[in-house]
């Protein structure tokens, strides 16, 4: 039977980047979505939608706005258990906290066990597609994978590659990474809504060799996405200078190796030279902005207004454990909150897009999620406005849909979730 979600809806209809935001979005104050077998059948007004569907079994969100479920474009599952440690940079943060955790992920169970804790908290946060990295262990990758199977959660992850500057119980190798990554994508890949991610972690902790295996493996599955870091910091850029010596700046270092093109993730990118911006443009790669994580680790600040006006695509990211937060509404408020200080206040359409048609963009999978409209997959979050009563205060004052949601962009979190669908059904909560 087909179901009918009432309450306000907001549909994006164009970039609200490449115009005025208002004109990007249509918005119903009493609107509806028509959900049937894992797809959005109809978007529009209520009484329209109730007419045309007497039959429909109907829930009713009253004030609460239907949305697109979050897409979270760069994050790292395997470090769900140190989110928020205390008081590193990037390379410090990695040797203290992270190559540990992920040491463990060789274990199987405790693979399965983080993977679904990981998935609970996300979903929760009103995130249904994510974008992960894995650990070095093919048992950190199945066991993600199984678990979003489980759930019909729409699901990019891959194998992490490293085999130097990490400890030698976290390194593998150019032709074991092959290797194994190759196994574990055509064992995924296209099994129900997972993809598969060729995933060198970054170029200083791999080898010019693991970099050209990991891009031949791409080379012959064109359709994966590539995901990597780029440009976090500056002592990492100089760190990259000094490892590949030859190369004419960071991102050569990838391209060298065939890991530039259409598909390819740049999670970071902040401190790009302008030939690395323009091949990134020029080549159809995306960035993906990381702002809780800049923010906690001390990184720096993406120009996203800047980097927008340039035709990127642009994702946004919790980067979960880096990232102080499972919730992109907080990374939404993060972004803002950079956008100011780079000397541009985004437009909350422009934060919800970011978080919902952008990253489905910048995945290329925003053929099937990040919007309503008909023949998407139904992936929702229900976002309460009034959910807690600071929030509450601040939205009745509004004379705007975009004055209403603002107050829960800024200050929400998972109580302001109240309820997150995945293909076409309401997830436990």
């Amino acid at each position: 039977m087909s179901r009918l979600l009432l309450g306000q809806t907001l549909a994006f209809t164009a970039d609200p980047f490449a115009g005025p935001p208002d004109d990007a979005v249509r918005h119903e104050r009493h609107g509806g979505v028509l959900v049937d077998d894992g797809r959005i059948a109809a978007v529009g007004a209520a009484d329209a939608l109730r007419a045309a569907h007497p039959d429909a079994n109907v829930t009713d969100y009253g004030e609460a706005l239907i949305l697109p479920g979050f897409v979270d474009a760069h994050a790292h599952y395997p470090q769900t258990a140190i989110i928020a440690s205390w008081g590193k940079r990037l390379i410090d943060w990695l040797e203290t906290y992270t190559f540990p955790e992920e040491s463990r992920f060789h274990d199987a169970a405790y693979a399965a066990q983080m993977a679904e804790t990981y998935l609970d908290l996300v979903t929760a946060h009103g995130t249904t597609t994510v974008c992960t990295f894995c650990t070095i262990h093919p048992e950190s990758v199945t066991a993600i994978f199984a678990a979003a199977e489980r759930r019909g959660m729409r699901l990019v992850a891959g194998k992490t590659a490293m085999d130097r500057n990490a400890p030698e119980f976290l390194r593998d190798t150019a032709q074991s990474a092959y290797d194994d990554s190759k196994a574990l994508l055509q064992r995924w890949h296209g099994r129900g809504r997972l993809s598969y991610a060729v995933t060198p972690r970054f170029s200083p902790t791999s080898t010019p060799e693991q970099l050209a295996a990991m891009g031949a493996l791409w080379a012959e599955h064109p359709g994966c996405p590539m995901q990597t870091h780029l440009s976090e910091q500056r002592d990492e850029v100089a760190w990259v200078a000094d490892l590949f010596p030859q190369a004419r700046d960071y991102l050569d270092t990838y391209e060298a190796a065939g890991l530039v093109g259409p598909g390819a993730l740049f999670g970071h990118a902040i401190h790009l030279t302008p030939r690395e911006t323009a091949r990134i443009a020029e080549t159809g790669g995306a960035l993906v902005h990381c702002p809780t994580s800049n923010t906690f680790i001390g990184s720096g600040l993406f120009d996203t207004a800047r980097r927008a006006a340039e035709g990127h695509r642009i994702g946004l990211a919790t980067d979960t454990g880096g990232g102080s937060s499972f919730s992109m509404l907080r990374t939404m408020a993060a972004a803002y909150e950079i956008g100011q200080l780079t000397g541009t206040a985004l437009h909350p359409a422009q934060l919800l897009w970011l978080a919902t048609a952008g990253s489905a963009r910048a995945l290329r999978l925003d053929d099937r999620i990040g919007t309503l409209a008909p023949g998407m997959e139904a992936d929702l979050c229900i976002l309460d406005l009034a959910s807690t009563p600071a929030i509450e205060q601040a939205a009745a004052r509004a004379d705007s849909v975009w004055e209403q949601v603002f107050p829960t962009i800024m200050m929400g979190d998972d109580r302001a979730v109240a309820a997150t669908w995945i293909d076409g059904a309401p997830t436990a909560r």
